[in-house]
């Protein structure tokens, strides 16, 4: 891994020197443009917009538009002039409940590497906060950047993981929060048994990305040239009308999946619905026994006819 930020972390009069590495990586699979005939790489100039001329990345500053399209170009000189360009520590502002952090908030995670000789000062930081049971609340400088973020212990390491300003957080504004729904307790429960049905402690190794595996499947596929098999797609249900129905259904589902007995997937047999099915299977059998015994007494009325007009010949 490669550090992205090196600094201190300042407790109390304490300083606590660390390295920040990312915590996460992505596993996107990444695309160049390429032309079509070919396989050629797409490559873009930079054009200014004015003169039509291309731009060297030197002669490149950043300019912020005015709401009339005028732009405001500011030089190196004037973000090395912030208070913020050279600031090498993570400033803890305050310890609060982790929970009291809203999950919505919370960026990307590094992982601080304590450098130096003496760890002991990192160590007695992570167990005090475990001990507290608490994060401490930080800003840091990251990428010309001051941001908030949050310091707290995994598996014996502290992360730092930024948060978004409270300003940046949109607030939900949504028609449906106006409208008076009601739900009724026999479908709260059913929906209540459905997350009875699934719920288990949380293990990440469970979950893949599936659409992922497939695409390496498909470059491989087309690398080896082997001819590449469209997935087949599972059929969509049409719209659910009945939302206890569904909710039942659901809670079966998931207890089929979990190898439980599907209850209230099929309805039980009660005793009066046995009787009146083995009354019915004996009527059945009735009928069906008196069928060949008709036949058999009007095939004897026949014969005897036929000899009685015999007799009656000779």
């Amino acid at each position: 891994m490669q550090s992205i930020w090196k600094g201190a972390i300042s407790f109390g009069l304490v300083s606590i020197p660390v390295r920040l590495y990312s915590a996460t990586e992505e596993k996107d699979i990444s695309f160049r443009q390429v032309h079509r005939e070919d396989g050629g790489r797409i490559r873009y100039k930079r054009v200014c917009s004015v003169d039509g001329e291309e731009v060297a990345y030197s002669d490149i500053a950043k300019g912020y538009e005015l709401p009339d399209g005028e732009m405001v170009v500011l030089e190196d000189d004037d973000f090395a002039n912030l208070p913020i360009s050279s600031s090498r520590a993570v400033e803890v502002l305050s310890f609060v409940p982790e929970d009291q952090v809203d999950p919505v908030q919370m960026g990307k995670p590094y992982y601080c590497d304590p450098t130096g000789g003496d760890s002991k000062p990192y160590v007695l930081l992570r167990d005090s906060l475990e001990g507290a049971g608490k994060v401490a609340i930080v800003k840091v400088a990251l990428r010309q950047r001051e941001r908030l973020a949050m310091l707290r212990p995994r598996e014996g390491v502290l992360v730092l993981q930024t948060l978004l300003w409270p300003d940046e957080v949109r607030e939900a504004r949504f028609e449906f929060l106006d409208q008076d729904v009601t739900v009724r307790p026999q479908e709260l429960q059913m929906a209540e048994s459905y997350i009875a049905a699934l719920s288990a402690d949380f293990e990440p190794d469970e979950f893949t990305d599936n659409y992922r595996q497939a695409l390496e499947e498909l470059i491989e596929a087309k690398t080896a040239g082997r001819e590449v098999k469209a997935p087949v797609e599972q059929p969509r249900s049409g719209q659910v009308v009945d939302l206890m129905d569904a909710l039942r259904r659901s809670v079966a589902e998931a207890k089929s999946r979990r190898g439980e007995s599907g209850e209230g997937a099929a309805p039980k047999k009660t005793a009066k619905t046995a009787t009146k099915k083995a009354a019915t299977k004996k009527t059945a059998a009735k009928a069906t026994a008196k069928k060949p015994a008709a036949k058999k007494t009007a095939a004897a009325k026949k014969t005897a006819t036929k000899k009685a007009a015999t007799r009656r010949t000779a």
